[in-house]
């Protein structure tokens, strides 16, 4: 089974696909100094596998390695993702004058 994670940045999105086909999307929109993470979608066929978990983690690992942005998770699983993964809480916030 390959697993492909691609920014597909002329649809605003991150996607992962297995053996060639789509199985999750996470969409963004970017905004100054943020990156909003509004929408996440599995596939039905391809749900309960822990694809959007893997999507978001690419995602968050690519906007922490590629930009200074701070993520907005507006989705409520990316929300959960973050709650499961407190270790990436900086990127919530980083640039944010406090």
């Amino acid at each position: 089974m390959a697993e492909e994670f691609r920014d597909e940045t002329d649809r605003d999105r991150y996607a992962m696909y297995v053996d060639g086909a789509l199985v999750s999307v996470l969409d963004y929109r970017v905004n100054g100094d943020a990156i909003a993470f509004p929408h996440t979608y599995t596939v039905p066929a391809h749900r309960g596998r822990g694809y959007a978990g893997k999507l978001v983690a690419y995602a968050v690992d690519d906007v922490a390695a590629t930009t200074t942005k701070r993520i907005v998770p507006m989705c409520w699983y990316v929300g959960q993702w973050f709650d499961d993964h407190p270790e990436h809480a900086a990127l919530l916030s980083r640039g944010v004058a406090d």
